[in-house]
């Protein structure tokens, strides 16, 4: 079974629980002592890391862009943290004992993350999956990658994959991801990461989870999903990019202990009878029983035969080997036959 092992030493796999991302996004808007907050409530919501976006005016979007649409440059501004900020939080997050990460758009993004807040691995946005001098320059960092799949055809994953791969990477960790905000159940097809755990049967396989709520995450987790990205915030009536979307600390409480324990439930595919189980037929299953008094030296018919609880006389399975038998004492109606009783 694919396990990756992150910088920091978490392991990502089908054999360990859940690894949950907190999406901070644009939801701290541009304070740090708010991203702050954000950090410690994740981690006291049961989230592994916390992930942030490293965007800035000049990395996310052209000059084309923003003489069509000036405001544009403004909401990156006010939503976006500066680098000596984003490496006091990751500073933080390891004093409070939860991983930092974030999504960089650019080679001297990447270089900050790595160089100055050592992330545990990166976080390849779905918008760059046929940015293959990009990806490429990622892979060569020898860090693990989470690569996002959203707005990607089959073959443009595998191609992304290939390219990761051929740079020298093979530490991958793909998301299932429907780049709609936010995304409606009917649009997600979860489905899908069944078709990336065959494609790609040696990485672990997540879900960047857009919709609204927290019950989509656990099916996930329940086809197998080993990490869960989720939008982050503290309030999500306040204005943000895409606070309307988010979930709240006690929502992500709620999602964290919901996929922990559809991951625990899922056991294995071999039947298994447990201890606990096998104590109940004691209780919950019927055994042989008179069907009204019965004399010592009769032979037993089927007539003469009920099937009651409990379970630790002669199973049900087995009341056809009783007829026929003889009874060596007296037995009242609606007792437990035994083997014993039986000549």
């Amino acid at each position: 079974m694919a396990i990756i092992t992150l910088k920091n030493g978490d392991k990502i796999g089908y054999d360990t629980q859940p690894y949950f991302i907190a999406e901070v996004n644009s939801s701290h808007n541009g304070n740090v002592e708010t991203a702050k907050e954000m950090c410690k409530m994740a981690k006291e919501s049961g989230c592994n890391c916390v992930k942030f976006q490293s965007w800035s005016s000049e990395s996310l979007y052209s000059k084309s862009y923003y003489a069509k649409n000036p405001i544009a440059k403004r909401i990156v501004q006010k939503f976006s943290i500066s680098p000596e900020d984003l490496k006091d939080i990751a500073l933080y997050c390891k004093e409070i004992g939860i991983a930092f990460s974030s999504t960089p758009y650019c080679e001297a993004e990447v270089d900050f993350l790595v160089d100055e807040c050592q992330a545990p691995f990166i976080k390849i946005a779905s918008m760059e999956i046929n940015n293959y001098d990009y990806l490429q320059y990622i892979a060569q960092k020898g860090l693990p990658v989470v690569l996002s799949t959203g707005m990607a055809e089959a073959d443009e994953v595998r191609k992304a994959v290939k390219v990761i791969e051929n740079a020298g990477n093979k530490q991958i960790i793909l998301l299932h991801c429907i780049s709609i905000y936010p995304a409606a159940p009917e649009t997600i097809h979860l489905n899908n990461i069944l078709w990336l755990k065959e494609e790609f049967p040696e990485y672990p396989i997540g879900f960047s989870d857009h919709t609204l709520g927290t019950e989509i995450s656990a099916g996930a987790v329940a086809l197998g999903a080993c990490v869960i990205e989720k939008h982050f915030t503290l309030d999500k009536g306040k204005m943000g990019m895409d606070n309307n979307m988010a979930i709240e600390p006690a929502e992500m409480s709620q999602l964290t202990r919901n996929c922990v324990n559809v991951y625990k439930s899922l056991g294995s595919k071999e039947r298994i009878v447990s201890e606990a189980e096998y104590k109940q037929r004691e209780n919950m299953r019927r055994s042989v029983v008179a069907a009204h008094d019965l004399k010592a030296g009769c032979i037993l018919t089927k007539n003469d035969l009920i099937l009651k609880r409990p379970g630790t006389g002669i199973p049900a399975d087995k009341i056809d080997s009783v007829t026929g038998k003889k009874l060596n004492k007296d037995v009242e109606f609606d007792t437990l036959i035994f083997e014993e009783d039986l000549i």
